[in-house]
């Protein structure tokens, strides 16, 4: 089993930035894809960004390519999401999700959250105006 615990969210002005950093514990020697996810008030949860195993591959949301960046730090089994430019409509819960991959997927992202074995809590990000 792995445990995600999200940290960083807050609330912030709009134009302005935060970083979302998912610590992983438990069984973390394996290998592990992973992603960011979000919801908002009243809609469904939405995929943001996704990062491979090796962190050589990454693949974002439309809605947020070129203002956020993932990345990972597998030393310290840590996920990270840097998120710039953020505007009203960025307000969620932000969630981090984890998903087992053989060495051979080391290289794959992961988009549906269907396809994704573990969950955090969640980090409540809010942008003001």
């Amino acid at each position: 089993q792995v445990q995600l615990t999200e940290s960083g969210g807050g609330l912030v002005q709009a134009g302005g930035s935060l970083r979302l950093s998912c610590a992983a514990s438990g069984r973390t020697s394996g290998n592990y894809a992973m992603g960011w996810f979000r919801q908002a008030p009243g809609k469904e949860r939405e995929f943001v960004a996704a990062i491979s195993w090796s962190g050589g591959n990454t693949f974002y949301a439309d809605s947020v390519k070129g203002q956020f960046t993932i990345s990972r730090d597998n030393s310290k089994s840590t996920l990270y999401l840097q998120m710039n430019s953020l505007k009203l409509e960025d307000t969620a819960v932000y969630y981090c999700a984890a998903r087992a991959v053989s060495t051979f997927n080391s290289g794959r992202t992961y988009l549906n959250q269907y396809e994704y074995d573990y969950w955090g809590q969640g980090t409540q990000v809010t942008v003001s105006s």
